[in-house]
């Protein structure tokens, strides 16, 4: 077995089937962790963004049922992998937070609070005081915690990962980018500057650092940057009322923003960054503006990190899982809820990879299908994005905003 990509998703494929007795060499253009999982948010989000009437519309009742049930236990998938290898993470399990500004996403947290708590998850609905206490910022109206979610030191799991991987039995190539991959008799040779991998089934798994290696793959996605910054450590005075139950927190904005602690009491604030590699601090105005607007007594506190991370979108919001050939297949589109979903869904590529039943994965697998005009993929993520934005100044406009709550 080869699979392309040392992230969470191929990592935990090469773990699952190593665990197996199966043998498995894992290549990565870079270090593992280097691309998209080490530079995520950390954010252990349980479940998909869809209701089951979205799931159903999109894949069938039956294939929706597996696909939700997937996601409401991949959080759990994930902090159990990590406990079972012992990896050092900053592993957090306290809650994930979902806030809104504005009546109509408030609405949809009642909502969404209601449909899981009708299925027995440990969810509830958390009012304006409520969030007040277990945020610190004065800028909400409400919203729900979901005590299945949590947070990681992304690069810290996506190293544990590969570690583990090693110790299972697979092979972790670093620095070995490759550069071809095709169907050489009953096998899969997957080629490198450096040598080659013969195997009879393969993985791409490069989600949103996916290039031009398999045509037509990367036109399937929007790739978006997020930027993330972290301040210096935080004061015990103000760790008492920022984030003190260590919940991971995001909104319900079209244009989304995100911030947690670390396990030195830093805050990490992340949120939509320009289309391209950041290059200097001035490009985290946008964050540092979210920093002074969520909590007014930071706007001038230093900061000791910023950067920023691809992520994979697709034009439905929902993960893929494309054929590209006999027993070969792409895992991409996490939608900016890749740290648990792709922990979680390497046991399920295993079970497949093992029995060749594909009712074993989360979703059904598709045909690689390109987004119509992918070349104007600049125009839609910026016109896109400022729209985006755009609409929910107007839906804020008449709700208390992070500004007014200075």
């Amino acid at each position: 077995m080869v699979i392309i990509g040392a992230g969470f998703t191929g990592l935990s494929t090469a773990l699952a089937l190593a665990s197996r007795g199966q043998k498995v060499a894992v290549l990565e253009a870079g270090e593992p962790g280097e691309g998209a999982s080490g530079r995520s948010g950390g954010q252990v989000i349980p479940g998909l963004r869809h209701f089951m009437k979205d799931l159903n519309a999109a894949y069938g009742e039956a294939a929706a049922r597996r696909a939700h049930d997937f996601g409401s236990t991949a959080a759990d998938a994930c902090f159990d992998l990590i406990d079972a290898n012992s990896i050092a993470c900053e592993a957090v399990r306290s809650g994930k937070i979902q806030v809104a500004d504005t009546q109509a996403g408030l609405a949809d947290a009642k909502v969404r609070a209601d449909a899981w708590q009708k299925r027995g998850a440990p969810v509830r609905f958390l009012d304006r005081d409520e969030l007040i206490a277990a945020t610190g910022t004065r800028g909400y109206l409400g919203g729900w915690i979901d005590m299945r979610g949590g947070s990681v030191q992304p690069l810290a799991l996506t190293r544990g990962l590969a570690s583990a991987s090693r110790t299972a039995g697979a092979t972790v190539y670093a620095r070995s980018r490759v550069r071809s991959a095709a169907r050489t008799g009953a096998a899969w040779r997957v080629s490198t500057a450096n040598g080659h991998v013969t195997a009879p089934k393969l993985l791409l798994a490069t989600n949103a650092t996916t290039d031009a290696l398999w045509p037509g793959l990367c036109q399937t996605f929007l790739r978006v940057w997020s930027y993330q910054i972290a301040t210096t450590p935080l004061s015990a005075e103000l760790r008492a009322h920022i984030l003190p139950g260590d919940q991971s927190v995001s909104d319900t904005r079209r244009v989304l923003r995100y911030f947690r602690t670390d396990a030195a009491g830093r805050l990490i604030v992340g949120g939509k960054g320009r289309a391209r590699t950041p290059a200097s601090i001035d490009d985290f105005d946008f964050q540092r503006q979210t920093l002074g607007r969520l909590y007014p007594e930071l706007a001038d506190h230093p900061l000791e990190y910023a950067w920023g991370g691809e992520v994979c979108i697709t034009a439905d919001r929902l993960p893929r899982i494309i054929r590209l050939g006999p027993d070969a297949y792409a895992h991409l589109g996490c939608n900016g809820k890749g740290v648990a979903w792709c922990t979680a869904i390497g046991e399920a590529f295993a079970e497949m990879f093992t029995s060749g039943d594909e009712r074993a994965l989360p979703i059904p697998v598709t045909p690689l299908k390109r987004i119509p005009f992918h070349w104007l993929r600049h125009v839609y993520v910026g016109v896109g994005g400022a729209w985006l934005r755009l609409r929910d100044s107007l839906d804020a406009a008449s709700a208390p905003t992070l500004k007014e709550s200075k």
